[in-house]
C-alpha cells in the first residue's frame, strides 16, 4: 500500500523524516508555524499549509484515510473523505460523538466505508463481519476499570493530578488519561458504538474488565457471544481497519491464555457517573454529545491545571448538559456553535467553584 499523503497539525521533525521517507507523497500541514520556511524549502510543492489543506487532501479518490486528529477539529476532514467515498479508518472518536449525524449522511451519500480504530470498536467490527446485521442484539463494551477500580469513593475528592494520569494498562496522553480514569471514554465509546452499528443505548452494556484482553463482546439473537481476545496491542486494530476485510502477518508474541485469570466486574455507577452522562448525553441525541465531549474537554483541562478537583469534572459536565437544549446538527457550523457553547458554559460553572 502506497502512502499518498502525510498530515499533521504542526511541522514536527517526525513528519519531515517521514517526508523524506515518502518523497511521492502530499505534505499537509495545519499550523506550521516557525516551520513553515523549512518545509517549503525541503519539499516544494509536495507542501501544503492551513486546515484546508488538511481537509482537501482527505478526499485524494480511491484513498484510505486514517483520521487520528485530536478533538472535534478532526470532523471536517473525517466528512471530506467519506463524501469522497473513502475508507475512513477513525481514531478521530471526537468525529462521531461530535458530528455524529452528520458522518452517517456523508456515509451514505459517497458511498464510502467507516471502520473504527479503537480497540473495542473494532473487536465488535471484527465480531459482526459476515454476520447479518438485523441479528445483533447486544453489545458489551469492556473497560479496565481506570486506576481508581475498588479505591473508596470518599478519598475521590483527593485524588492528584498524577494519580489520574497514572493507567494500569494503556499510555495515553493526558486527557484521554483523565476520561479514562472518570470513566468519561467509556461513556464516549458508547455513544460510538451506537452510531457505529446502529444499536439502541438500551442494549450497549459496559463492564469492568481489568485484564483487558477481551476487548468487547457481541451477542446475537440465536444466543451465541462472540468476543474477540488478545493481549492490548494498538497495532492490530490499526492495521485491521487498514487492511479488512484481509488479515496481514506481523511479528507478535505468540497467544497464550494458560494462566490467564480474567475479571468482570459491574461498573460502579454511583462513584463512576461520567458513564451515565453519557448514556443521558446519547439519548438526547443531536447536539448532546457535542456538548459532552467540549464540557468535559474544558473541565479536564481545569482540572489537569489544577483549577479544579477530580469530582468536578462530573459535576461541570452534569451542568452544562442539564443547560443544553439538543438539536440536530445540519452542518459542522452546527457542531461548533454547540461546542463553543458549551466550552462558555462549563467555564462559566468552573468559575462559580471554589479556587483550589
Amino acid at each position: 500500500m502506497d502512502v499518498t499523503a502525510l498530515a499533521t497539525g504542526t511541522g514536527s521533525d517526525e513528519l519531515f523524516d517521514l517526508a523524506v521517507a515518502h518523497p511521492d507523497a502530499t505534505i499537509c500541514i495545519s499550523d506550521p508555524g516557525e516551520t513553515h520556511e523549512r518545509f517549503e524549502s525541503a519539499f516544494g510543492s509536495r507542501v501544503h499549509f492551513g486546515p484546508g489543506a488538511v481537509t482537501e487532501v482527505a478526499a485524494t479518490k480511491d484513498a484510505t484515510v486514517i483520521n487520528a486528529i485530536v478533538g472535534v477539529a478532526g470532523l471536517p476532514s473525517s466528512l471530506s473523505a467519506l463524501y469522497a467515498g473513502n475508507r475512513l479508518c477513525l481514531a478521530n472518536k471526537e468525529s462521531l460523538i461530535a458530528g455524529g449525524p452528520l458522518l452517517l449522511e456523508a456515509l451514505e451519500d459517497g458511498n464510502g466505508e467507516l471502520i473504527p480504530v479503537d480497540s473495542e470498536h473494532s473487536a465488535i467490527w471484527q465480531c459482526i463481519v459476515g454476520e447479518d446485521s438485523a441479528s445483533v442484539e447486544r453489545l458489551i463494551l469492556t473497560a479496565s476499570g481506570g486506576p481508581f477500580r475498588g479505591r473508596p469513593s470518599e478519598t475521590f475528592a483527593d485524588i492528584s493530578v498524577a494519580e489520574a494520569l497514572d493507567h494500569p494498562t494503556w499510555s495515553m496522553g493526558p486527557r484521554i488519561s483523565i476520561d479514562s480514569a472518570t470513566l468519561m471514554n467509556k461513556a464516549f465509546e458508547v455513544v460510538e458504538a451506537h452510531y457505529l452499528f446502529g444499536i439502541d443505548y438500551d442494549n450497549i452494556e459496559v463492564v469492568v474488565h481489568p485484564e483487558s484482553m477481551i476487548h468487547s463482546f457481541v451477542e446475537f439473537s440465536d444466543g451465541v457471544v462472540k468476543a474477540e481476545v488478545g493481549f492490548p496491542d494498538m497495532r492490530k486494530p490499526i492495521q485491521y481497519a487498514i487492511t479488512s476485510p484481509a488479515r496481514v502477518a506481523i511479528p507478535k508474541e505468540p497467544f497464550s491464555i494458560v494462566g490467564s485469570t480474567m475479571r468482570f466486574e459491574e461498573v460502579d455507577r454511583d462513584t463512576f457517573p461520567c458513564l451515565d452522562l453519557g448514556y443521558d448525553a446519547g439519548r438526547m441525541g443531536g447536539t448532546a454529545t457535542a456538548v459532552l465531549n467540549a464540557a468535559d474537554e474544558a473541565a479536564v483541562e481545569a482540572f489537569l491545571v489544577g483549577r479544579i478537583g477530580f469530582l468536578d469534572i462530573a459535576r461541570a459536565v452534569s451542568h452544562v448538559l442539564s443547560q443544553h437544549d439538543a438539536r440536530t446538527p445540519t452542518s459542522v457550523e452546527d457542531v461548533m456553535d454547540a461546542d463553543a457553547e458549551a466550552r462558555m458554559s462549563a467555564e462559566q460553572f468552573i468559575a462559580t467553584l471554589p479556587t483550589r
